[in-house]
């Protein structure tokens, strides 16, 4: 049951522009530029032959899919952004980064269960992750598919694919609407194409 697997974070919202945490309690749409990084990814890709599309619940990914019509699509909690608890909704201020700096030094080494208060830990974000790959898993006529996410929850996914430790989640680099590109051969995944923005070209990266 072989599979390739596109994965993308949503387009570019305002909130994404300000600075202002979202997580998965914040349902923000795309902006301009978030609508044209859409555009763009489905003028490079649309004649790759999707049999399905799989985006979280929150809307900023269903727009980003939206230029890819006639595709079965389906939203999966499992691929929602990772709460972020009390920060949600709030900007990046200097006690905000700092907390958000101390959290993510400790999931670096290696403490995945820490969370921010009324947020979700890392452990919880691979059970519910885990819980949707094994759903997308059990289709086996959907052969090529398109997945469209965010961008903590996105890093941490691509750790346990490819059987990383998720500590290391901040190695793998994410933008808006910038691609990985996963080949599953029934058992193990391996990467094919890593953090591809070559769609962006001309536009304003953020």
């Amino acid at each position: 049951m072989e599979k390739t697997l596109y994965i993308i974070r949503h387009g570019q919202t305002d909130l994404n522009l300000k600075g202002i945490v979202q997580g998965r309690g914040i349902d923000s749409p795309l902006n301009e530029m978030g609508k044209r990084q859409a555009d763009a990814f489905h003028a490079h890709y649309r004649d790759v032959r999707f049999d399905k599309i799989y985006t979280s619940t929150l809307l900023r990914t269903h727009q980003t899919v939206a230029p890819f019509t006639g595709i079965p699509t389906e939203p999966l909690a499992g691929l929602d952004e990772i709460g972020w608890g009390i920060y949600e909704g709030k900007e990046q201020t200097p006690d905000i980064m700092a907390g958000f700096v101390d959290l993510t030094t400790r999931w670096r080494l290696g403490e995945l269960d820490c969370a921010v208060e009324g947020g979700e830990t890392p452990n919880q974000l691979v059970a519910r992750q885990r819980e949707a790959f094994d759903y997308i898993l059990s289709h086996p006529n959907e052969k090529t598919i398109l997945i469209c996410m965010h961008g903590r929850a996105m890093r941490v996914l691509l750790c346990w694919l490819t059987d990383l430790d998720v500590a290391l989640m901040d190695d793998f680099p994410h933008t808006n609407t910038a691609l990985y590109k996963m080949q599953y051969n029934g058992k193990t995944f391996s990467m094919a194409d890593a953090y591809n923005v070559e769609h962006l070209a001309g536009l304003l990266v953020e």
